[in-house]
């Protein structure tokens, strides 16, 4: 698989390309299975339609790799949190985790509750292409925990930042259970046939340095630990959002580190290039226009050059409004461009 290859720094035909958050939105396909499930939980529990939409990138995109159609969410709401999305405000948990009776409250094992992930794991390894990799993902324990102290997403960081600082001990213990059940839970995912697991921080860049090793990335690395341990063969992926200030400070037994959009691809290439993989980082909203598309890829293939090292992405998820047919032009232009 070109993509796995490229994980682990093999040489591949050009640069393997895959987008987050590429099933979705902006393509009507999508849209129309999302109107068959009637809502956006019973589309990710329903194995049969999450495989279809995670398949439909790859047919009409020809990406290089599908990421499992699920959400970060459904870790917590397993392991007992009330889980209803809004519209225009997204994921609301009804009962936020305020104390450590909260947390102590929930479920411990809510991968054996998470089936119907692995049977839509299933369903895409048996009829996915051969050589196109399956990605598996979770959120980060400090994402979890942001959303489930919050009670959804967040501007300040009020209610779990006040946690940091004033009752750090209750914060661990949540980062602690959200933790092994990841590691459970990306085991799970690995036996049901993902070729790579991404884990996801998108609010690491809510936390000063000292903070952010602390409750953020010290995690990331135990769970990567944990499954490299278990599978050398599975590349892992970290991708922790915002944090450009803290590279100098990454270091841990992972393979791929996705670089997000405000971090300067010179930047992570310098500092941490020489260890890692990098994936990314092309600003999302350049695919509004084809000449900023054409400007976007350029620029960093001149930096990454078309050799072992990088994978091509966004420095974060595809835009609902996304065109389509730019979305397409990406994906021949990077293979193009890259090929050697």
């Amino acid at each position: 698989m070109i993509f796995v290859d490229a994980c682990f720094r093999k040489p591949t035909p050009y640069t393997p390309i895959w987008m987050m958050r590429q099933a979705g939105r902006y393509l009507p396909e999508y849209m129309e299975v999302r109107r068959k499930a009637g809502d956006f939980l019973t589309l990710c529990k329903d194995p049969q339609m999450a495989a279809e939409v995670t398949l439909q990138p790859i047919e009409i995109l020809d990406v290089d790799a599908a990421i499992l159609f699920s959400d970060i969410l459904v870790i917590p709401m397993e392991m007992g949190m009330e889980l209803r999305f809004e519209k225009g405000e997204g994921p609301v948990f009804s009962k936020p985790v305020a104390t450590l009776a909260d947390v102590e409250a929930l479920y411990d094992y809510p991968e054996e509750r998470l089936g119907y992930v692995y049977e839509t794991i299933r369903i895409v390894r048996s009829t996915l292409p051969q050589e196109k990799a399956l990605i598996g993902f979770s959120g980060a324990p400090w994402t979890l925990a942001t959303y489930m102290v919050e009670g959804g997403g967040s501007k300040s960081y009020a209610a779990i930042k006040q946690m940091v600082y004033a009752d750090p001990g209750t914060l661990h213990a949540l980062l602690i259970k959200v933790s092994e059940a990841i590691k459970a839970y990306l085991l799970k995912q690995i036996e049901a046939g993902v070729n790579a697991i991404q884990i996801f921080d998108s609010w690491a860049s809510a936390l000063e340095r000292e903070k952010f090793f602390e409750f953020s990335w010290d995690y990331l690395v135990d769970i990567a630990a944990f499954l490299k341990e278990r599978h050398p063969e599975i590349p892992i992926i970290l991708f922790p959002k915002g944090i450009a200030g803290y590279l100098d400070g990454i270091e841990g037994p992972f393979d791929v580190f996705g670089v997000d959009w405000g971090t300067p691809m010179e930047l992570a290439k310098k500092r941490l290039g020489k260890r890692y993989v990098l994936q990314g980082n092309m600003d999302p909203a350049r695919l509004y226009d084809r000449e900023a598309t054409k400007e976007g890829v350029e620029r960093i293939i001149e930096v990454m050059g078309a050799r072992p090292g990088h994978i091509f992405n966004l420095g974060h998820g595809m835009l609902p409004d996304t065109p389509v047919e730019n979305a397409k032009y990406l994906v021949e232009l990077v293979h193009d461009l890259t090929r050697r």
